[in-house]
Order: C-alpha cells, then sequence, then structure tokens
C-alpha cells in the first residue's frame, strides 16, 4: 500500500499547526532534479495550499481526523475543572500554543476550556482571546469534518457543552 493511499482524494486530514484541511491531489514534481510524490492539502478558510512529501507525512505529524471517541472525550474535557496555573502569562500562553499546534483534540479543547469565560466572569486580556479563538476554531473545524455540519453549528455544539460545566 501506497503511504497516499492513506490519504485519498477528498478525505479531509490534520496538519498540526494548521488544522484541518482537505486532500486535493497526489502530484509528482521534479524538485531540485529529484522526482517527489507530493500529497496535496488545501486549508479552505486559510486559503492555503501546503505541498507534503509522501515520504515525510508522517513527521509532519500529519494524520486523518479523529475518531468519534476521541473526540467525545475531547467533548468531555470540556466541563472539566479549568486548570489555572499562576505561571507568567507568557510561559501559559506558550504551553497554550504548543497545545495547540500539536493538533490533539483533547489538548486543544483543554486551552479551550481554560481560557472560555462565561458572561459573568472578568474580561480576558487581548492575547488571551486570540489562543482561545485560536483553540475553538481548531476544534471547531474537527467537529465539523466529523459529524458533518457546518462550523457555525460545531462551534455551538461546543459552546453549549461549555456552558453545560457552568451550570
Amino acid at each position: 500500500m501506497s503511504k497516499a493511499a492513506k490519504h485519498r482524494t477528498g478525505d479531509y486530514v490534520v496538519y498540526p499547526a494548521h488544522g484541518v484541511g482537505q486532500v486535493k491531489a497526489v502530484q509528482t514534481q521534479e524538485i531540485a532534479g529529484e522526482k517527489l510524490e507530493l500529497l496535496v492539502v488545501e486549508f479552505e478558510k486559510e486559503k492555503m495550499t501546503l505541498r507534503i512529501p509522501l515520504d515525510k507525512l508522517e513527521s509532519a505529524g500529519l494524520r486523518s481526523l479523529s475518531s468519534k471517541k476521541d473526540i467525545q472525550v475531547a467533548m468531555k474535557t470540556l466541563t472539566g475543572k479549568v486548570r489555572v496555573r499562576r505561571a507568567m502569562w507568557s510561559r501559559r500562553a506558550q504551553e497554550y500554543e504548543a497545545k495547540i499546534n500539536s493538533g490533539d483534540p483533547v489538548s486543544i479543547a483543554e486551552v479551550v476550556r481554560d481560557l472560555h469565560r462565561n458572561a459573568d466572569q472578568p474580561d480576558q486580556s487581548y492575547s488571551e482571546r486570540q489562543i482561545y479563538q485560536s483553540a475553538l476554531e481548531r476544534l471547531t473545524r474537527e467537529v465539523a469534518a466529523i459529524d458533518k455540519i457546518d462550523e457555525a453549528a460545531a462551534e455551538e455544539k461546543i459552546v453549549a457543552q461549555l456552558r453545560s460545566a457552568a451550570a
């Protein structure tokens, strides 16, 4: 089985640093005199296309969408106890970014849970809102792709889960 057979045209995949994208093609290109087989992945929201050498897919962290069971674990994580560490914000921000870029839905859900604010809670700083929004978008896109719903419905599902924890 070729490495490309794992990811077929039209499949949704997760690239840790960019989130959910769609496989558009497998191409052969000559680069620096060498023929390389490349997986072409389009990230519509970012208007970006990546070409990843097939022999680098694993080391790049490209993976298939999570299973429904993995997403259920991530959704359950949203209702868990918020972990607020007393470290400097810059240190926590780095940790949150690392969790988002890990591509792991449970880690991303932890960031969403920890940075979510209800109406009765104090406002967030600009950077907290940015990181929260980034994590929420990543999780939303994967939930939308797995549940075959639009992103607005997926975000509502996530926010409803967060609200149920606060109730």
